[in-house]
């Protein structure tokens, strides 16, 4: 759960991000921005900003703003109603960001577990990515990232997105923000 006032200063962070990644958005896409807290109340260690595009029966397009040091929390995209889970490709527009998928676990991380449930965060597979890079995800891959030091602005594509179906490690994790 988050304030009003949270969320209000959530959304204008958001849109000084977008500037920084020379986004232009719309005024309706400004109101639309939605601020992810994951249920956790502890926005700005484990938090999503997102701004939806597009989402139809067959693709989806989203920008994703992470402040610095802040992490998506662990979670996978499964199959729905008979069709494969959500692929996606991260494309990173600012910053940098750090996404963790299954795999060979990589030494000495750059990324911080954001808390200490057990089994809240499991992959540690580290992909780097700066501005201008991109890695695309194959549905039903278990992975979380976090941006750097700066923030990070990233353009995700990908099929349809069933975000209410999404499956994430930290049992405590609710994916609509509540604000109080």
């Amino acid at each position: 759960m988050i304030t009003r006032k949270e969320y209000e200063l959530a959304v204008a962070r958001t849109l000084e991000y977008f500037e920084k990644a020379c986004i232009v958005l719309t005024e309706d896409e400004k109101k639309r921005i939605e601020i992810a807290d994951f249920g956790l109340s502890n926005l700005e260690k484990e938090g999503l900003e997102i701004l939806t595009y597009v989402n139809t029966e067959r693709c989806c397009a989203k920008e994703l703003v992470l402040f610095p040091g802040q992490a998506c929390c662990e979670h996978r995209h499964p199959e729905v109603n008979g069709h494969a889970g959500k692929e996606e490709t991260f494309r990173c527009r600012y910053g940098e960001v750090f996404l963790y998928t299954a795999g060979e676990p990589t030494e000495n991380i750059k990324g911080t577990i954001p808390n200490d449930t057990p089994g809240a965060y499991t992959v540690f597979h580290e992909i780097h990515l700066v501005a201008g890079e991109q890695y695309t995800l194959p549905p039903n891959t278990l992975h979380w990232f976090q941006s750097g030091k700066n923030g990070a602005v990233v353009s995700e594509f990908s099929t349809s997105s069933v975000d209410e179906a999404d499956i994430f490690s930290d049992p405590n994790v609710k994916r609509e923000t509540i604000i109080e």
